[in-house]
């Protein structure tokens, strides 16, 4: 059995996006980063399910969200601002391991920035929190697995 630690993880932005080869550049300016997959559901429950309610797994559904800090020499940061801005779509890559790495694994998705929104704290340096969502695109979602 393999730990992985949260600091080992790696996310990546592709301005063109995830489709042919993407040029993957590491978003180093980043903490706190979680990954929600999800399902929604059909109730598929009938009478042989003996007082059970059924249930099946409809569309998936994925968000990134990270916080980085406000700081605009940095280029992912303005990667990702001018995403938001310019309502254009971003390849984010969440890997669990450099992306160049046998074995690595992580969500593949053109997303979109649906929130960036600036913290201003008295005693800390100034952050925005980002959320990522894949969007509509000639690229599908993919879980992607570094690898021969």
């Amino acid at each position: 059995m393999s730990v992985k630690l949260g600091l080992d993880a790696k996310l990546y932005y592709c301005v063109a996006g995830i489709g042919g080869t993407p040029t993957w550049l590491e978003l180093t300016n980043v903490k706190n980063v979680t990954l929600s997959l999800t399902k929604g559901e059909a109730d598929v429950t009938t009478r042989a399910n003996s007082g059970w309610k059924a249930t099946a797994g409809t569309l998936k559904e994925g968000t990134i969200e990270f916080e980085m800090v406000w700081d605009t020499a940095d280029a992912g940061f303005t990667a990702i601002k001018n995403a938001y801005f310019n309502n254009s779509l971003i390849g984010i890559a969440a890997m669990d391991g450099p992306i160049a790495t046998n074995g690595s694994q992580g969500l593949w998705a053109d997303c979109m920035i649906t929130d960036f929104s600036r913290d201003e704290p008295l005693e800390d340096a100034i952050s925005v929190k980002v959320t990522a969502k894949p969007t509509y695109s000639a690229n599908a979602p993919i879980w992607k697995t570094v690898g021969p």
